[in-house]
């Protein structure tokens, strides 16, 4: 079987966008790597359902914002739309197929955007939310917003901010304005960053970039609350160096939560208790290769896809769905300057 990956990256050195490369499912490797979307630094991205529209964040000499690309006959996207209304280009997408409403968030500005894409594939920006204050890292001296995503039952938007150590959750309109309902304070120094859920809907885990901490978070559904149930290293003791946490996925029977960290260079496996609440190390599995910013798991969960920031590498693993245990297939897959993996 093929899968198609979608790989966004920075375009600072050879990269020119958006990338997609086949996983060989049954010769269990990688290939075929290929510009599908010319853009600059699309370093996350979206698509709808059918995979017929792709979301990019975008950089222009205006600043920062979304660019829309539709599906041509030879599998490549060509521009739809475009704006730039931010100061900086954001760090994360995520499209609501539903209301047709984007949402990014903006680490340098600390704020979230709401755009709505017309019945032309034109966009409008129809909110923005300004997050205020700060915490005791030093890189916590004003707003880092990093995440913005619906909840699972799409109640809610979530958001994590790295400079203020918080969570923010807010009711969308239909005519996308956001309305705060309820923070979240993490752990001071944590850095939010990333956060998946369990199946179940009940549990979250809540993945620190400048702690190196993930928070296993209890989730009130109805309420959008969160209260904290535990806190687990995602880096060995004897690792004293630079580290800074990027991202989290949990396998779809969620027996299994994964993370990647940029210094010690690693994954870290967990294996979730039968609720959900509480993860337990498994081991930690070099990445082969520098600075692993992303990594996802493939549809089937057989596969994991690290993509590496600095080596300019893909490096792709087999994963036990009995044990978690991930085992090295191909560790020298060209992409340079990936930094986000999807499907």
């Amino acid at each position: 079987m093929e899968q198609v990956l979608y790989l966004g990256s920075y375009t600072k050195r050879e990269s020119k966008g958006v990338h997609q490369i086949i996983l060989d499912t049954d010769k269990k490797e990688l290939r075929d790597y290929r510009l599908i979307a010319e853009v600059d630094s699309p370093t996350y991205l979206d698509l709808s359902a059918d995979k017929e529209m792709l979301y990019t964040i975008s950089k222009t000499d205006e600043g920062g914002g979304i660019t829309s690309f539709k599906k041509n006959e030879n599998g490549t996207y060509d521009k739809v739309a475009e704006i730039s209304p931010e100061g900086s280009a954001p760090c994360y997408i995520y499209f609501d197929e539903d209301r047709k409403l984007l949402f990014t968030a903006n680490y340098h500005g600390g704020y979230l955007t709401v755009y709505k894409e017309n019945s032309d594939g034109s966009f409008t920006m129809t909110d923005r939310a300004q997050h205020v204050g700060s915490s005791i890292h030093e890189n916590q001296t004003i707003p880092h917003v990093h995440y913005s995503a619906l909840s699972p039952d799409k109640k809610f938007l979530l958001a994590c901010d790295l400079g203020t150590d918080e969570v923010y959750t807010y009711t969308v309109s239909g005519e996308g304005k956001l309305a705060e309902v309820a923070r979240y304070k993490a752990t001071p120094g944590t850095g939010p960053r990333h956060l998946v859920f369990h199946p179940n809907g009940k549990v979250a885990y809540l993945f620190g970039e400048l702690s190196s901490d993930v928070e296993v978070l209890a989730y009130d559904a109805a309420a959008g609350t969160f209260s904290l149930l535990q806190v687990i290293t995602t880096i060995p003791e004897e690792h004293t160096g630079f580290n800074g946490g990027a991202a989290i996925r949990i396998s779809a029977d969620g027996k299994f939560v994964y993370a990647s960290n940029r210094g010690h260079d690693s994954l870290v496996v967990y294996a979730v208790s039968e609720d959900g609440e509480t993860l337990s190390l498994v081991e930690y599995v070099p990445t082969e290769g520098n600075t692993p910013r992303d990594f996802n798991l493939d549809p089937s969960g057989q596969f994991v896809i690290v993509a590496h920031q600095d080596s300019d590498n893909l490096t792709l693993f087999e994963r036990d769905a009995e044990t978690g245990k991930l085992t090295l297939l191909q560790k020298d897959v060209y992409a340079p300057e990936c930094v986000c993996v999807f499907y």
